[in-house]
């Protein structure tokens, strides 16, 4: 088959077609004149960049949960180096 480019909504569009299996993979492929094998990739990217979105929200969010928690470690190490000079002083007087 010939190569052409086709934009990205079409290939997505493609994809979910067939992922639905309402028509089989060879006339879908027959329907927008492409390899069996060029559908194949696209679907293997299009369920590639799914997972990975999937992956990178969860340790984005991980990643914001212990800056957190580091951040407040710090705060609350602080605080108790400022309570212990404060007991020290008071003491003193």
């Amino acid at each position: 088959m010939k190569k052409r480019n086709i934009d990205a909504e079409t290939k997505i569009a493609v994809v979910l077609e067939g992922l639905r299996g309402e028509t089989s993979i060879s006339e879908l492929c027959r329907k927008y004149q492409i390899s069996d094998v060029t559908y194949y990739k696209w679907r293997d990217k299009f369920l590639e960049g799914g997972k990975r979105a999937f992956l990178d929200g969860d340790s984005g969010k991980t990643n914001h949960l212990e800056k957190k928690v580091s951040e407040l470690e710090r705060i609350i190490g602080k605080q108790a180096i400022q309570i212990e000079i404060l007991k020290k002083t008071s003491k003193m007087m």
